[in-house]
């Protein structure tokens, strides 16, 4: 895995010598654009690296978690799918493994028999809390440069380019 910075300065270099040849390139945000996906990627990664003990993936994670935050700690697969950005077919591969394991139950809903619930099982709970804290002192050290101000600021400009996507997403066709 090539440091971040080495990666950075290939891409600052790359985008340099495209805007070179298409003038109306929009460089800063193309840098701004990929300087986002290379930190997320490397966010990922390292996440998938702490991961790895626990068998899960970053998948299987976001879903463990999203069960686990909830009131009840259930949640329908199509819900799950949204909140994951995962298509049906994976959910299911995600549901199936995590069943497997124990971590989490699927069967119909009370209410309606024709709606599947998935809920988060005792043991799921307890992995969770056993996996997040060692997982904490690895995020704190990821911002231990930044100020309170800088946190609050990366936060309102992530949230406002999410916002922007948000309302393009509306005004694209699918």
């Amino acid at each position: 895995m090539a440091p971040l910075k080495q990666c950075i300065r290939m891409m600052e270099e790359g985008i340099a010598r495209v805007s070179q040849v298409l003038v109306q390139l929009p460089a800063a945000e193309a840098r701004l654009s990929r300087l986002m996906l290379i930190v997320g990627r490397r966010l990922e990664e390292d996440l998938e690296l702490q991961l790895k003990p626990h068998r899960l993936n970053h998948s299987e994670f976001l879903t463990m978690m999203f069960l686990y935050s909830r009131p009840d700690g259930s949640s329908t697969p199509g819900e799950l799918c949204e909140f994951t950005a995962q298509g049906a077919t994976n959910m299911t591969r995600i549901a199936n493994a995590l069943v497997k394991r124990g971590l989490i139950t699927r069967g119909a809903c009370q209410e309606d028999r024709r709606r599947v619930v998935i809920r988060i099982t005792a043991a799921g709970r307890r992995l969770v809390l056993k996996m997040l804290p060692p997982l904490f002192p690895r995020v704190d050290a990821m911002f231990g440069d930044f100020s309170e101000t800088d946190q609050r600021h990366l936060d309102r400009l992530l949230r406002k380019l999410a916002a922007n996507l948000d309302q393009l997403s509306e005004h694209t066709p699918s």
